[in-house]
């Protein structure tokens, strides 16, 4: 076979190559040095799992949920758990303009960039070179940077399942996160020359809330409804929570809270909600005033990586906001960096950032409900070096509902530190604890900050923790994407640079402080398969026993980014190359409908925006600007998506 090198250079011209600078200086003990003593252990997760015994967005949010939890029959799928005949390298590689999928199954291109969040909104953007859309018509139309996202279905009463409504598997309101359109491919230029250019940059962020509706042919199509609604870096906002009144919230000039940007990952509540995620906030800020600003940044700025030019977007131009320079804005960097609830159900509450989850760099975040009712979130800061992280709420969640109040804002949030012989434990970032009230001087300053609060406990370095997902017998799994500052190779991470990252299954029980954890798969062990792949990101476990894998990097032997399938229940899980996207690209995103049948899927930034790669989904012309999109995936037999 071909030679198996994963080379990260299109990645990381993507990416800008400052979202992955380590800023974590604290000198804890790495991941290697714990992942070296546990590289053969297979069997710390045998046995079964052990269970223990303000602004708020509800109850409307919580009358439209859709139930998420393990269902009454199991579809196991004609051939197996996961028995398509997988995607080949050979048949993969054919034609990296557009994507490729395994024989059994098909996609439909659904809500490209630029189209209108509802029919009439605005005119359509078609990825037109000579042209874009203005500012004001980005507000209505679908934004870039597709990620993670959401399915929340329609609920009635005209048929019954054994919750007492019926799911629609047609119709549903699709919440999704833009997370990030580089200047050149959103405004046609290397930097903003007004603040028209900016807001139109600004306006194509956030995330997009969308109905869709499919007819009995499968096409699904956008339809209106008075909830869709385009949420922007300008979009009003509300804090909750510890940190909500911190002055560390406040600015001199006491503008209002605004906006969120960078949303990469997200996770539906057990009420109905959808949590989406800020990462690579720190990005969006630069200074006026560069060299004096770089000379003068504090511990925590230090901490969170800004820097005088961010990630280039110029925004600080023409936006005071994101002028870190400006001492009228002096503190609104700390308003990004946050967990934010939306209602997809009710387009007039603002959306909400949840500060008792703390404030880094989110990936993603998946709930798990213990059997009091009580929630785990947990969720991973993705960056080099950076940790796994657990917030625990202190009520059940449908008494605090009850109650008037928000799970996710009553509650404590731990870090990890992983241990040598597989299990490990949650330290609490409390005030209450001597160490960190020597540092902070209160709860909220201690969770806008809480990576500083974190190294001070002595968390885990880890290799870039991104997605989590709850697997079928309540096991979470973290995806590592990779971690090319690695220095020293070991038996679990063979190279250095690592470039291909890991997958660790945890086994918690949700409200305790000690976990057991293994390594899943180390991507660097099926190089020489025929399901190669590289840098786990995006996952989505089904409750069948399934574990979806959207990955994030340079892929081996000419492939594009792709979605593989894990049996997680076999003994030892092998990825099926299901599909693979179009070059430059990355495959993120994953939530399908109530009966399995249907996934959604998405393209990010296809050929990097350049139409010279790429032009999906318009056909191959070299000129049409290609354009983030989402594919909606179906067996052919109209089976369960992975069997």
């Amino acid at each position: 076979m071909k030679n198996r090198i994963s080379s990260h250079s299109d990645n990381e011209a993507i990416h800008n190559e400052k979202e992955n600078i380590p800023s974590n200086t604290s000198g804890n003990r790495p991941f290697s040095d714990v992942l070296k003593v546990n590289q053969t252990r297979r069997n710390v997760l045998v046995g079964s799992l052990a269970t223990a015994a303000t602004t708020f967005i509800a109850p409307k949010a919580f009358a439209f949920g859709w139930p998420q939890d393990k269902p009454s029959h199991k579809y196991p799928g004609k051939k197996g758990l996961v028995g398509f005949e997988p995607l080949s390298i050979e048949d993969a590689i054919i034609d990296n303009t557009v994507p490729s999928i395994a024989s059994e199954y098909q996609y439909q291109v659904l809500i490209p960039w630029g189209t209108p969040i509802e029919p009439g909104a605005t005119e359509a953007y078609d990825g037109n070179p000579f042209t874009r859309p203005t500012s004001e018509q980005a507000c209505r139309q679908i934004g870039i940077g597709h990620d993670g996202m959401w399915f929340f279905p329609h609920r009635g009463r005209h048929r019954f399942d054994r919750y007492g409504f019926y799911y629609s598997n047609r119709k549903g309101m699709l919440c999704i996160n833009h997370e990030f359109g580089r200047n050149n491919h959103v405004l046609g230029k290397d930097a903003p020359e007004s603040l028209e250019d900016v807001r139109l940059s600004q306006n194509v962020h956030g995330v997009s809330v969308v109905a869709l509706k499919s007819n009995y042919n499968g096409q699904w199509r956008v339809v209106k409804s008075p909830n869709s609604r385009r949420i922007t870096v300008n979009t009003p906002v509300e804090f909750s929570g510890p940190a909500a009144k911190s002055k560390l919230l406040q600015n001199p000039n006491g503008n209002t809270a605004l906006g969120t940007v960078n949303n990469c990952g997200s996770g539906p509540t057990p009420w109905g909600t959808y949590l989406t995620c800020e990462e690579n906030f720190n990005g969006y800020f630069g200074a006026t005033e560069g060299e004096i600003f770089n000379d003068s940044r504090t511990e925590e700025q230090l901490r969170y990586g800004f820097d005088f030019d961010g990630f280039n977007y110029g925004w600080e131009f023409f936006d005071k906001r994101f002028d870190l320079s400006d001492p009228d804005y002096i503190n609104e960097s700390n308003r990004f960096g946050w967990v934010v609830e939306i209602d997809p159900h009710d387009g007039t509450q603002k959306p909400v950032k949840r500060t008792a989850l703390g404030r880094f760099k989110h990936e993603a975040i998946a709930i798990a409900e213990s059997s009091t009712g009580q929630i785990a979130a947990y969720m991973g800061d993705d960056q080099r070096f950076d940790y796994c992280y657990k917030y625990v709420s202190d009520k059940p969640w449908k008494q605090a509902i009850k109650e008037g109040k928000s799970p996710l804002d009553e509650g404590r949030l731990f870090v990890a530190r992983f241990d040598d012989d597989g299990t490990g434990e949650w330290l609490e970032l409390t005030i209450n604890n001597p160490i960190l009230a020597e540092r902070f001087y209160d709860q909220g300053e201690l969770l806008i900050y809480a990576r500083i609060a974190a190294d001070l406990l002595g968390a885990t370095p880890m290799d870039r923790p991104e997605w989590t997902t709850i697997g079928k017998d309540g096991e979470i799994y973290w995806t590592l994407t990779n971690n090319s500052n690695r220095t020293e190779p070991n038996a679990a991470n063979p190279e250095a640079p690592n470039n291909d990252g890991h997958i660790i299954r945890m086994k918690d029980d949700y409200l305790g402080t000690y976990f057991k954890w293994e390594i899943f798969i180390l991507a660097s062990s099926t190089r020489e398969t025929e399901g190669v792949f590289t840098d786990p990101d995006a996952a989505y476990a089904d409750p069948f026993g399934r574990l979806f894998i959207g990955t994030d990097g340079g892929q081996p032997d000419g492939l594009q980014d792709q979605l593989v399938v894990f049996d997680t229940t076999a003994e030892n899980p092998e990825p099926k190359r299901l599909l693979t996207g179009v070059n430059s690209d990355e495959i993120t995103g994953y939530t399908v409908t109530p009966d399995f049948r249907t996934a959604f899927i998405n393209i990010q930034h296809p050929g990097n925006g350049n139409p010279e790669s790429t032009n999906f989904p318009a056909p191959t012309d070299g000129v049409t600007i290609p354009r983030d999109c989402t594919l909606v995936i179906t067996r052919k037999d109209g089976g369960i998506i992975g069997s």
